[in-house]
């Protein structure tokens, strides 16, 4: 039970990741999870047109110095599953059961931009397109994630 003075118990993790007061209630009692964290994620925007966030590529980085391949796919699975959720809605969960990635060009340092933006909005799935971008707008990478909508 939630009440207006309580809150959310991952709020301090939750306003880390730059989720808005309003959407604590949504995120379930697992937060963002741990990846997230340790990636250094952070959102930007959150609705179910387009969920963007950020996350430096320090740290995340393979061992030639260029943003690793995988910490791109964490980035858009990360936004076209909270997309996904939020178009889902309460009482419903989503789980992840295609996503592919085209990388164009590498970044070593700075923070990467990734927007997810809606392909397909149904009942039981939806698919993201998910776009990584450097500081200057240039397109870094390309996935694309499909989500199935489960009940309960």
């Amino acid at each position: 039970m939630s009440d207006k003075f309580t809150p959310h118990p991952l709020a301090a993790e939750l306003l880390a990741a730059g989720c808005p007061v309003d959407f604590h209630p949504l995120m379930s009692p697992h937060g963002v999870g741990t990846l997230v964290s340790k990636m250094g994620i952070v959102f930007t925007q959150m609705s179910t047109e387009s969920m963007v966030a950020t996350m430096p590529v320090e740290s995340n980085t393979q061992v030639t110095g260029l943003l690793h391949g995988g910490a791109h796919v964490v980035l858009a699975e990360t936004l076209g599953s909270f997309a996904a959720a939020f178009h889902a809605g309460a009482g419903r969960k989503v789980v992840g059961i295609e996503i592919n990635a085209t990388h164009h060009r590498g970044i070593s340092e700075g923070l990467v931009t990734g927007t997810a933006t809606p392909i397909h909005l149904g009942r039981t799935l939806t698919t993201h397109e998910v776009v990584m971008r450097d500081p200057a707008g240039r397109r870094l990478s390309t996935c694309r994630i499909t989500n199935m909508i489960l009940d309960g």
